[in-house]
């Protein structure tokens, strides 16, 4: 009878540790997942930021190649040279 209640207690230790292993885990998904949403956020909102920033200077250049197509050519051989 002594060892039917120390194996019920060694189980029942057993089943509660690895709860406990369980709800960690589960905590820890929670604040990694959550730190990498915040992550991706930043992340996409200054790759948005970036393409509206090329789109605007796409724009520029246009305009200043088909209008002052001298001063484009100056620009190019800025940045190629």
């Amino acid at each position: 009878m002594v060892n039917s209640t120390r194996t019920e207690v060694t189980m029942l230790r057993t089943i509660f540790g690895i709860g406990a292993i369980a709800l960690l885990g589960l905590f820890a998904l929670k604040v990694a997942f959550g730190l990498f949403g915040v992550l991706f956020g930043i992340f996409f909102v200054l790759l948005w930021w970036a393409v509206r920033i090329a789109i605007v200077g796409a724009v520029i250049y246009l305009v200043i190649r088909v209008l002052m197509p001298e001063t484009a050519k100056k620009i190019e051989e800025k940045f190629n040279s």
